[in-house]
This record gives C-alpha cells, structure tokens and sequence, in this order.
C-alpha cells in the first residue's frame, strides 16, 4: 500500500505540494486529534475568566452584526439564494448567532467547523459544529480526506470527495501544527491563570476579612516548644473557629504565651493589583481588544471610546469578518455557480461613520476625478453620462 501511495505521488498527472507526500506519510489516515484540551481552555479561560469571556463575546458580536454583500463579478447583487443562506442558515439560528458561534469557536479553540445540508442540487443549510467533537482525518496527498464528528461515543463521517465538501475547516494560523490552529486563548493561558489566580487570592483574603496570615508564636516555658498535644489541639481549634467566611472578624483568643505575627506581604508590598491589570492587559492584546473597551486601567492609547471602538472594528473585527466571508465564498460558491463573492459591507458599520465622512468629504473636494471616479473611490458603481467632470 505504501509503495502504492508513492507511485501514486510521483504520477506526473497528479499536481500536489512535494512537502505533501512527507505529511501524509507521518499521518497515515488516522484520525488526529487537536493536541491541546479544548474543554479546559473553555473552562479556564471563557468560562471563568470575564476578561476573556467579554473580549470573545465582543468580537463575536461585532462579527455577527456585520452585513455581507454578494457580488457576481463587479455588480453587486441584492437578492440571491447564497444571501438567503447567510442570513438564514438553520431554523434554529439566523445569520448573527450563527457567526458568532463560528467566530467564538475560532477565538476559543483556534478551529471553527460549518457543515453544509445540502437537498438535491444545492445547499440549504449550514450548522455550526463544536470543535472539541471533530477531529481531522488526513488524505494521502496531505489535505484532510475526511472529519470524524465524535459525540457520546458514536462517530460520523464527513467525507470530503464530495463535489461540495460537506465540512468547512476555518483555522487561525499556527506555526506548529498541519491542521489545527492556534487560538489566542492558548497564545493568552499564562496571562490567563495569573489573572485568575489574582482573583482566586483577591477572594480567599475577602473570605479571611480582608486580613493576611501570619504565625503564632509560642514564648512560654521548656524552650518554647510547645508539646505534641497542645500543638494538634491549637491546629483544631484555629480550623474549626477562625477559618472560612463565617468566622471573618473573629478576635483570637490566646493564652500560654502565644503572641500573632503577621507576616505575609500586604497586597501592596505584591504589586497585587498592577500585576492583574497587566495580566488582563495581554488577554485583550491578545484577541485584539483595545483595553480601554474591557475597563482595564492603565495603557489607554486612544483619547475616547469612539477611537478605541473604531479600532477594534478596523483592526480586529474587519479581518476577521472578510477572512470568514472569504471562506464561505470559496467553498460555497462553485454549488450556487457563477463568480460570486461574499463582502463585508462596511458602509453599514456605525463605528466606521467618521471614516466614511471623511473620505466623502475629500473625494467631493477633488476636482480632477469624474463623476463615477468620485462613486468608484466611495465603493458605488458608475452610472450612465457619470464619465464627466
């Protein structure tokens, strides 16, 4: 079978990548999967991290507010059956939870899956599926032949021979890996788990009244050494009546020459709340959140919200959004026919509305530019007898 693969490879009717053959023979077929826990990088980091849970739910909101248009060449069309699609894609989302399931999967897993439903001659759904279920099942000539969808035990099958192929695989870049991507969660975890153990300490000194530990030190008789007995009873009665949130405040009571020292660092002394601003601040570079957009002190580039908005829209939400509209043209398209293209309608984006009034501004300033230069120049097509000045 080897042998055949190679020749196979080396059929000079086939085009492929050279590099291809040296992937598909490390993969074998087999099934791979994602080699980090998905489940626990949702958990840690969306699930119980509001840094990371408010900069996903902002880009994948933004996202699925965006508007798309279809184009068939340079003529824009208003109704088509792919546009439809888009904005319907099952009967139990429409077009904006959809996107957003798809763009939060993409930030928290790095993967993003799309099954197609096709009935008869063309496509009339299209469902978001989880990543941690799919994994990747690698062709001989290196490309994906096939998702195995695992759930409860059992598993389907996505075969990709098909003239459509049933699945979408969207990945974020990743320099180690042939399949899967890279999400910004994962590029975030450290800064992930210091902000959640700042806020694990914050809560355990909130349950301690607010108070650091310290030592109880024992300057009685025999050397100050206190017998074995006294010191596993001191243990229970420190457990039982001063420990947890109902006994917060309690004074303690000593005796037999106990004296407290307090000697842990003060929150001050740790730089414990500059350390978890700093933390949330490289979560939100990571997914490319302005930090000022997430109240995070400190950092604030940008002189209002407005700017901050206006770049998380040009910078992060943009890209994002023509990278998935991209996508779904390419693997669409050729069901639906003709040379179609999915684009993101900026003019309808209320962040981007200063932007548009400026260049309005300065096109209708520019006299050397004809009429439907001036339109062209603004994203609207040419109209008839507009070839004037």
């Amino acid at each position: 079978m080897l042998q055949f693969i190679r020749s196979f490879l080396r059929s000079p009717e086939y085009k492929s990548s050279r590099a291809a053959r040296v992937i598909a023979l490390e993969s074998g077929g087999r099934p791979r999967w994602t080699p980090r826990d998905y489940a626990a990088l949702a958990r840690e980091g969306y699930a119980q991290n509001a840094i990371v849970y408010r900069a996903v739910r902002l880009v994948a909101e933004s996202v699925g507010s965006v508007a798309f248009v279809l184009y068939e060449g340079a003529a824009e069309l208003n109704a088509h059956p792919l546009i439809d699609l888009i904005a319907r894609p099952n009967p139990r989302q429409d077009g904006a939870a959809f996107l957003e399931s798809l763009t939060s999967h993409l930030l928290l897993a790095g993967n993003a899956y799309v099954e197609a439903v096709s009935a008869g001659a063309g496509v009339r759904e299209l469902y978001a599926l989880r990543p941690d279920r799919m994994k990747v099942v690698p062709g001989p000539d290196g490309w994906p032949q096939g998702f195995d969808y695992t759930v409860a035990g059992a598993t389907v099958r996505f075969d990709q021979a098909a003239p459509l192929p049933p699945i979408l695989h969207l990945t974020l870049f990743n320099p180690l890996d042939d399949y899967y991507g890279l999400s910004p969660l994962e590029a975030a975890a450290t800064a992930v788990d210091t902000h959640n153990a700042a806020a694990a300490w914050n809560k355990a000194l909130l349950d301690n009244a607010a108070r650091p530990s310290g030592a109880l030190v024992f300057d009685g008789a025999e050397g100050g050494v206190l017998a074995d007995n006294q010191f596993e009873r001191l243990k229970r009665e420190l457990e039982k009546q001063y420990q947890g949130t109902a006994n917060a405040g309690r004074p303690l009571l000593l005796e037999g020459g106990l004296d407290w020292k307090p000697m842990s660092f003060t929150p001050k002394d740790m730089d414990f709340m500059e350390a978890k601003h700093s933390a949330a601040r490289e979560i939100a570079l990571a997914f490319g959140v302005p930090p000022m957009l997430l109240a995070i002190p400190g950092d604030n580039t940008y002189s209002n919200y407005q700017e901050a908005n206006r770049a998380l829209v040009r910078q992060t939400v943009l890209p994002l959004a023509a990278r998935i509209g991209a996508a779904l043209t390419q693997w669409l398209a050729p069901a639906f026919g003709g040379a179609l293209t999915l684009a993101v309608d900026a003019d309808r984006i209320e962040a981007l509305s200063p932007d548009r009034a400026a260049l309005w501004e300065r096109v209708t300033k520019a006299p050397f530019l004809t009429v439907n230069e001036k339109r062209a120049a603004t994203g609207y097509g040419a109209v008839e007898g507009g070839d004037v000045f």
